[in-house]
C-alpha cells in the first residue's frame, strides 16, 4: 500500500512540475509581405508571442534560414502572462522573384523549438537607361575626354574619333583648337560644325608618326570650342595619346648582326645635391655593337629633370646622357627617379635607369 501511495505522489509531482514549464504562443506564425519593390530596401514584421506557462520564458536562439533574413528578439526572460516580440527583417536587394524564409526559435518552453515563416515577391529594380555620353563639355555630352591610339609602329598613320552629342534643344557651333607645334604630324576635324538637338557628331583625329621625330609616349591636347568661345581649360580639354615604337620587323639577318648594342648601368647614384640649385648628372652609354647607336629619346615623368641626349655613338665608343636636376622646391631627403632611354638597339630599344640622389 505504501509503495502504491509513493508511486502516486511521484506522478502527481511530475505532473505539477510539467505544469510549471513556460509555454510560448504566437498571435501568428506566418507573414506574407506581398509584392515589395527591390529599390525600397528592407522590410520588417513583428511576431508577437506570449508566455502562457507558469515559469519565465527565455529565448536562447533565433536563427533564420539564410543571410538575407535578420531576426531580433526579446533577450530578457518573459514572465508568465507577459509578452515579447521577434522582429524579422528581409533584405530584397539583388533577390528578385518570390521568396519564402523560415525562422527557427529555440527556448526553454515546453515545446523547445518552434518556427515562423515569411514570404513575398520582390519586384526587381527598373534598369535605368544608359547614358552613352556621361562627360559634360560645356553644353555638349561626350563618352570620354581621352582618345588612346595605342601603340604605333614608326611610319604608321592612325585615325580615330571621339563622339559628341547635343543634349540641348538649341543648335550650337562646334570647333577644335590645337597647337600649331603638332600640325606637321597631327590633324583634327569636326564632322558636325553646327550640331542640332540630339544629333551625334565626331571629333576626328589623325596622327602620322612618320612626320614626327618623337618616339615613345606622345600626348597631344585639343580644346573644344563651342559657339565661338575659346576656353583653354581642363573642362574643354581633350587628350589624344599614342606610343610610337621603331619598326624592326623588316630588318634582315645581316642588319641584325651589324646592329648597335646599348650598354649602360641600371642604376646611377648622384650622391648629395644642394637644395634650390641645379645639378648635372651624367648617365654614360656605350655602343657595344657595330652600326652607330642613336638615342631616339630619353625622358622622365618628373618635370624637375631636363634631359639631353648625345649624337650618334660609334662602335665601341661612349656617349653621355646629361640629366639636369632642378632641386628648387624639393624638400631635403632621399630621391629616386626613373629615366627611360629609347634607342635603335632592336633587342632592347627601351631601357630604364634608376637615378638616386640626396637633396641637402
Amino acid at each position: 500500500m505504501k509503495k502504491i501511495f509513493s508511486t502516486l505522489c511521484m506522478a502527481l509531482v511530475a505532473v505539477a512540475m510539467m505544469g510549471q514549464d513556460p509555454v510560448i504562443t504566437f498571435e501568428k506564425t506566418e507573414h506574407d509581405f506581398g509584392k515589395i519593390h527591390e529599390e525600397d530596401g528592407r522590410v520588417s514584421v513583428d511576431f508577437a508571442f506570449k508566455n502562457e506557462g507558469m515559469a519565465p520564458l527565455v529565448l536562447s536562439n533565433v536563427r533564420a534560414s539564410c543571410g538575407c533574413t535578420t531576426p531580433k528578439w526579446t533577450k530578457e526572460p518573459v514572465e508568465p502572462g507577459q509578452t515579447g516580440v521577434i522582429t524579422v527583417t528581409y533584405n530584397p536587394n539583388g533577390r528578385p522573384g518570390r521568396f519564402q524564409k523560415t525562422v527557427t526559435i529555440t527556448s526553454n518552453a515546453k515545446e523547445p523549438t518552434v518556427k515562423v515563416y515569411i514570404k513575398g515577391e520582390v519586384i526587381p529594380k527598373q534598369a535605368k537607361p544608359v547614358n552613352k555620353f556621361p562627360v559634360e563639355v560645356g553644353v555638349l555630352g561626350m563618352k570620354s575626354l581621352v582618345l588612346d591610339l595605342g601603340t604605333m609602329k614608326k611610319g604608321e598613320v592612325k585615325r580615330s574619333e571621339l563622339e559628341y552629342t547635343n543634349p540641348t534643344t538649341s543648335e550650337h557651333s562646334v570647333a577644335l583648337a590645337t597647337s600649331a607645334l603638332n600640325s606637321q604630324y597631327f590633324a583634327s576635324q569636326v564632322s558636325l560644325p553646327n550640331i542640332k538637338a540630339n544629333e551625334i557628331g565626331q571629333f576626328i583625329f589623325q596622327l602620322n608618326s612618320a612626320d614626327t621625330k618623337l618616339y615613345g609616349p606622345v600626348e597631344i591636347f585639343a580644346y573644344v570650342v563651342i559657339d565661338g568661345k575659346k576656353e583653354l581649360d581642363d573642362a574643354h580639354k581633350l587628350l589624344i595619346k599614342a606610343n610610337i615604337e621603331e619598326d624592326f620587323d623588316a630588318m634582315t639577318v645581316e642588319q641584325k648582326q651589324l646592329a648597335p648594342i646599348i650598354e649602360n648601368d641600371a642604376e646611377v647614384n648622384a650622391g648629395k645635391i644642394a637644395a634650390d640649385k641645379s645639378h648635372k648628372i651624367i648617365i654614360p652609354v656605350k655602343n657595344a655593337g657595330v652600326n652607330p647607336l642613336e638615342i631616339r629619346r630619353a625622358y622622365s615623368t618628373d618635370k624637375a629633370l631636363t634631359i639631353k641626349t648625345p649624337k650618334a655613338i660609334k662602335s665601341g665608343k661612349k656617349g653621355d646622357i646629361t640629366v639636369n636636376i632642378n632641386t628648387k622646391g624639393l624638400e631635403r631627403g632621399n630621391y629616386s627617379r626613373e629615366v627611360v632611354i629609347i634607342s635603335n638597339d632592336y633587342k632592347q630599344s627601351v631601357k630604364r635607369v634608376k637615378l638616386n640622389f640626396v637633396v641637402e
